[in-house]
């Protein structure tokens, strides 16, 4: 069937409850049902619609909601858990009628992470404004998800770069993921396209040549950014998180190292994340392999990474981090021999390998960050603060810009009060600005054929 638009929907339908969502007390159903009929609705409605517009060619929440605006979700009580009943849903999510099972998995876990998350038992004995219970809360958002692996060894590596690489890069990520798949690494990412999807793709195959039948795909997003990463059919574990902040810490806690490939401004965002919190002094010595990497075209991009961080932070904290530049199988070997000392450091100092409780994260990257133009221009970018207080701020910075591209609350506030303004040290903004015109220039800030017109000034 088409809508006023033309786009093939599917007028109406059902779906049964499975997975954790099926063993449900009668009072956790009422209190879905109160929560799901309220405020949250337009919020899962929208995650909703992120998840069935699946292979979307476009990276806009607002042009998403545009596109279906008819589109609808109701909850429905069964005594054997919570029903969902969708109305003019988008047709490429079904075969033959039937919602496609991958697609149908990740709806539930926005039904978990969305309303579910959102009843008194979700967030009621968490005090959201404390360090130690916001990493009490991620963990337990990662444990309702099923992601945590008692007993196994570290072999999670986590994945960050953009959703908008060319053909070579994504390449080049496939070929990571199957030399990591080779060794039996297991994939977590920020589930969406590009960077995020190829190292899964690639892990499939290399877990198959293995016999590994039981490959974990781990998708981890939030409400914002979902529309904008919608998960990629290979992610077997989607959990969504309530925010950025919570999305990074869950990153660091969950993996046992990070490969970054190239990406936008939502990657420089989480590079200076990890570099702020690898620098403090409380996490000096332990181990955390961090490499970034890309096929030889992309070797100016991280040149340009490099030399930024290089400037801003000293080149003390590029010891952090090694780069390698088109070569997956070294790449592979060392994320695996890193992953090693991390078992080692793990087991004596009696941290859990399912979730690194040890990592000391500061409170200033934990708290939400509103990118508002008042706390844009705010930003205190100056050349003389703590590594790890100008690596907080950057990445702040970098926060806004991604959400001025597509997350619904920062275009509608660019599209009411112009662009952000961001001030800071005069050297200090002109290597940023330098950097961020370079990912312009690469076309890193929107989903190739997209025109980007950019979200802020940088003030000079």
């Amino acid at each position: 069937m088409n809508n006023e638009n033309n786009l093939k929907i599917i007028e109406k339908c059902t779906i049964a409850a499975r997975g954790g969502m099926t063993l449900l007390s009668q009072e956790e159903v009422n209190k879905m049902m109160e929560v799901g009929k309220g405020g949250v609705h337009e919020l899962f409605r929208k995650c909703c619609l992120a998840v069935l517009n699946c292979d979307a060619k476009e990276d806009d929440a607002m042009a998403v909601l545009e596109r279906y605006p008819d589109f609808d979700v109701t909850l429905i009580p069964r005594e054997r858990g919570i029903h969902l009943r969708f109305v003019n849903a988008p047709a490429q999510a079904f075969v033959d009628g039937k919602m496609i099972s991958g697609i149908r998995d990740s709806i539930f876990s926005v039904l978990r992470d969305i309303v579910f998350q959102s009843t008194e038992k979700g967030v009621g004995n968490y005090d959201l404004d404390e360090s130690f219970d916001i990493t009490n809360f991620v963990f337990e958002i990662l444990r309702r998800g099923e992601v945590h692996q008692f007993g196994t060894e570290p072999n999670l590596v986590v994945c960050w770069g953009g959703h908008s690489i060319n053909r070579v890069e994504y390449q080049y990520t496939k070929d990571i993921g199957y030399q990591l798949g080779l060794r039996g690494a297991h994939i977590c990412t920020g589930c969406g396209t590009g960077a995020m999807k190829g190292p899964m793709k690639g892990a499939t195959v290399g877990h198959s040549k293995q016999r590994i039948k039981d490959g974990r795909y781990i998708g981890l997003t939030e409400p914002g950014i979902i529309a904008a990463e919608a998960p990629n059919p290979i992610v077997n574990h989607l959990v969504i998180m309530p925010d950025i902040e919570k999305r990074l810490e869950a990153f660091v806690r969950l993996g046992h190292g990070i490969i970054v490939f190239p990406g936008g401004v939502g990657t420089a965002e989480e590079i200076l994340y990890l570099i702020g919190i690898l620098s403090n002094q409380k996490n000096q010595g332990v181990p955390f392999p961090f490499i970034m990497t890309g096929p030889k075209e992309s070797a100016d991009y991280f040149h340009k990474i490099d030399e930024f961080i290089r400037f801003a932070l000293g080149d003390e904290v590029a010891e952090l981090y090694e780069i390698i530049i088109d070569d997956p199988e070294d790449v592979a070997i060392k994320m695996m021999a890193g992953m090693d000392q991390v078992k080692l450091y793990r087991t004596k100092n009696k941290v859990s390998y399912y979730f690194n409780w040890g990592l000391h994260i500061d409170s200033s990257f934990q708290f939400p960050f509103i990118p508002s133009h008042e706390n844009m221009a705010a930003l205190d970018l100056y050349l003389d603060r703590p590594v790890e207080e100008l690596s907080a701020s950057l990445r702040r910075a970098f926060s806004g810009i991604v959400a001025g591209n597509v997350k619904e609350y920062g275009v509608q506030q660019i599209k009411e009060k112009g662009v952000y303004q961001i001030n800071g040290d005069k050297e200090l903004m002109e290597k940023l600005d330098d950097l961020l015109q370079s990912f312009i220039a690469q076309k890193r800030m929107k989903l190739p054929g997209s025109t980007y017109t950019p979200v802020f000034e940088v003030v000079k």
